[in-house]
């Protein structure tokens, strides 16, 4: 009796790379996910969030800070083989592993991340489904993301999922808080929501 091959996920960097541009999408387990336009407030939620933790990042010298940037999961084996993609609307790497990436990846400026983030933001779109946002959160966890904020702008709420704990449901009054991973970093939901 003749054995398959285990099936491959995934696809060549360079295939990668040529399709992203031409339409954005992310590759989890094997489905190709196309990035949707996003909407003027979620933008605006996005940049809000990205001035502030990037100011916060830069001045302490914590790490790096990028908005709607690719991150990708490599097959170790064959580094120009992509596993998988994850497009968040926001990242952060720390310090200290974002200098050890780089010095370990000679061509890191012409490629996506081959890094998970330490912290991962998705703000949720008008069009955004809970079974959808659920799902991501679950891949992220399994990616070894250390902490999500899901921040929903339509219903002035955030949830924050770390791996192994419960989530925890902020509410506009309540704090988002980067704990170990952006130390010294709060933000009040309110003072982000009012800016929008």
């Amino acid at each position: 009796m003749q054995t398959q091959a285990p099936v491959r996920l995934g696809m060549p960097l360079d295939e990668f790379l040529a399709q992203s541009s031409a339409q954005p999408f992310e590759l989890i387990d094997g489905e190709r996910i196309d990035k949707m336009p996003t909407a003027a407030e979620h933008a605006m939620v996005i940049r809000m969030l990205l001035m502030l933790l990037y100011g916060h990042v830069i001045a302490r010298q914590l790490g790096e800070v990028f908005a709607e940037a690719t991150f990708i999961l490599p097959n170790r084996e064959d580094p120009n083989w992509v596993k998988g993609s994850r497009t968040p609307d926001l990242m952060f790497y720390s310090a200290e592993r974002f200098a050890t990436y780089i010095s370990a990846e000679a061509d890191w400026r012409a490629r996506p991340f081959a890094l998970v983030p330490d912290l991962v933001i998705e703000v949720i779109s008008p069009t955004d489904t809970y079974s959808a946002v659920s799902a991501k959160v679950d891949v992220y966890l399994r990616d070894g993301v250390r902490l999500i904020w899901i921040v929903d702008p339509q219903r002035r709420k955030a949830a924050v999922h770390t791996p192994g704990q419960p989530m925890q449901q902020l509410d506009e009054g309540d704090t988002l808080s980067g704990g170990e991973i952006i130390p010294g970093f709060t933000l009040l939901l309110a003072d982000l929501f009012k800016q929008v």
